[in-house]
């Protein structure tokens, strides 16, 4: 399952844990404030914000059939190979298919998605299983398929990343479209008669794929989480969605009205007429702000009073440089490096990286490019670093702590992304820093890569900045010496939310309080950014919140001098920046700051 799990990583890496929101956070009119969400009140319904924007209409209930699987014995195992691999290889032809439909609706960054559901139709570790199952068991294909895709469905659920755990809904995908053709079962998508709001236990990301954005005006589902493919695809389609609303959405009665805030994650049913016009008229807001952030997304980001925001992408790889620039990114702030090194039974040599580096350095020509050092742990298996199984890896040997023992992994890679250097804007930044003794023998292993350099008469730049990922709260509450070491920092929420509220936020039960907009996490942002300040060092913030254009004026106020994030939603966060003045900015960071949750923090922005 290695190639799959790579292919999964390496789309994580490209798309989840930050969402990629295409509409700007304007101010709304004072006819589209939106009210004041403190409590949940008589006819509401709250879930996990997937996908921003409004919508307003009747719920229509989509309920995916199945066929039933008998485990029956049969006479000839090899027949049922034979059907099974036909199966799959039709299964194949259709997800290509959805594949070149996905890329020309929502653009080949969100449809290589369906490239890892392509790998798990070669995967030996599904498909030899499923074979293997019919041949010793002499049972029929389909249900030797079930057992097979149960299996590794088990297998991804049971991993520690909550980023992985999440695509077990992939395999399962992946297995219902083999199943049902196998079954000879035609698979009816998702189809409303009139514009309405989809509600669903859940939606696969094939479904989601083929939803007609003219008639799906949002998506309610009681299961699911913002980092699913489907929630990920939704985004791009740019329809409003809530997921993880639990059992009681499933109640709700045909064509019930319903007014769906996919910023707020929260559902009103059977909305009263002061709450639809209010609803009306902050879509009407939404949709403009839509088209007015795709037509801006190339210009600057300068506030009203003149203040200019560097706005930057995360990325892995050359192909997604070219499509921050197609966004407009004015550099990288997050290069994640990981791609190099998993699926593979030998480190990567100096060589392959520099290849690597150089090609994405020239892209992005005089821009800045921020390398990450490589950021693994047990969660991902790597043959050649023997990482061996931990309890709990995100607590354990990873990032920079992994790099310190394994000094020569390091190395090479310093050296790489030296020789990347010259001629180019490259700084490099090392990851899930914990303390100043670790700083300081990273920079010592980059001394010595410099050194080496130099006495092969090796050119680089002798200027290169230096900085380190805040994602800690340790290292954030001793910012202020951190500060002492490097030339900057980057933030980066995504961890720092989980880690400051013991909360992992692709777990339904618990994911509203791993949330950016925390006051808790807030405040240690803004420690981390006086802290720099105050030592003459630039901060950066390349999480989830730096994506979300609620959240720009809060960053802004804080002081936050570089917006990292992917490449989609950089025209909506340039937007909502322009909108605003620093003392305006200054004026809300002050307010949210005394705020207790990050619930009445939303609410305020979303009325600001």
């Amino acid at each position: 399952a290695e190639a799959a799990l790579e292919a999964l990583t390496a789309l994580v890496e490209n798309n989840f844990g930050e969402p990629e929101e295409i509409e700007a956070a304007l101010p709304p009119t004072p006819t589209a404030e939106a009210p004041p969400v403190t409590a949940l009140l008589p006819g509401q319904l709250r879930g996990i914000p997937a996908s921003p924007g409004i919508a307003i209409g009747p719920a229509y209930l989509y309920e995916p059939t199945l066929p039933e699987v008998d485990r029956r014995s049969v006479e000839d195992p090899e027949a049922e190979v034979k059907r099974l691999r036909g199966a799959i290889q039709t299964a194949r032809q259709e997800i290509q298919t959805l594949r070149v439909q996905a890329a020309a609706q929502v653009g080949d960054y969100e449809a290589a998605i369906f490239d890892a559901h392509l790998l798990f139709l070669d995967d030996p570790a599904l498909v030899e299983a499923a074979y293997t199952r019919i041949r010793e068991a002499h049972i029929n294909a389909e249900a030797a398929w079930q057992e097979a895709v149960e299996a590794m469905v088990a297998a991804y659920q049971a991993l520690d990343d909550p980023y992985l755990q999440a695509r077990a809904g992939d395999v399962a995908d992946v297995g219902h479209r083999v199943l049902r053709l196998l079954a000879g079962v035609r698979h009816a998508r998702p189809h409303l008669e009139q514009p309405g709001i989809l509600i669903a236990a859940d939606l696969t990301p094939s479904d989601t794929a083929q939803l007609d954005v003219e008639k799906v005006l949002g998506i309610a589902t009681a299961l699911g989480g913002a980092t699913s493919h489907s929630a990920i695809l939704a985004r791009a389609l740019g329809i409003p969605a809530v997921v993880g609303v639990g059992p009681d959405l499933l109640r709700l009665a045909p064509e019930t009205m319903l007014a769906l805030d996919g910023d707020a994650g929260l559902i009103h049913v059977d909305p009263d007429e002061a709450t639809l016009d209010q609803f009306q008229a902050r879509r009407r807001a939404w949709l403009a702000r839509q088209e007015a952030a795709r037509a801006a997304g190339q210009a600057p980001a300068v506030t009203l009073d003149g203040h200019r925001v560097e706005v930057v992408a995360n990325i892995r790889g050359v192909a997604d440089a070219r499509v921050a620039l197609e966004y407009g990114a004015e550099g990288v702030g997050l290069l994640r490096t990981e791609f190099l090194y998993l699926d593979r039974e030998t480190a990567p040599s100096e060589e392959e990286q520099l290849t690597a580096y150089r090609a994405i350095a020239q892209v992005m020509g005089q821009r800045p490019l921020i390398i990450r050092t490589l950021d693994v742990g047990g969660d991902k298996p790597i043959p050649y670093l023997d990482l061996g199984e931990e309890t709990n890896p995100f607590l354990g040997w990873r990032g920079i702590r992994l790099c310190l023992d394994r000094p020569e992994i390091l190395r090479t890679q310093l050296r790489a992304i030296l020789r990347a250097s010259p001629d180019h804007q490259i700084k490099v930044m090392f990851p899930m820093v914990s303390t100043v003794e670790e700083v300081r023998a990273a920079r010592e292993i980059l001394s010595q890569a410099q050194d080496e350099l130099r006495q092969e008469g090796i050119p680089f730049d002798e200027e290169m900045e230096v900085g380190i990922m805040i994602e800690v709260p340790a290292a954030a509450l001793q910012a202020e010496q951190l500060a002492q070491e490097v030339d900057f920092f980057s933030i980066g929420t995504n961890d720092l939310s989980q880690y400051t509220m013991a909360a992992d936020r692709t777990n339904a039960q618990v994911a509203e309080l791993a949330d950016g907009l925390q006051p808790a996490v807030l405040r240690l942002i803004k420690a981390v950014i006086d802290a720099a300040h105050a030592a003459g060092i630039w901060v950066g913030l390349c999480g989830e919140l730096a994506g979300d254009p609620l959240a720009a004026p809060v960053l802004l106020g804080l002081g936050l001098d570089e917006f990292s994030m992917n490449p989609p939603a950089i025209p909506a966060v340039k937007q909502a920046i322009r909108q605003i003045t620093r003392a305006e900015a200054q004026e809300i960071a002050r307010a949210v700051l005394g705020m207790e949750s990050a619930e009445e923090v939303r609410a305020y922005l979303t009325r600001k």
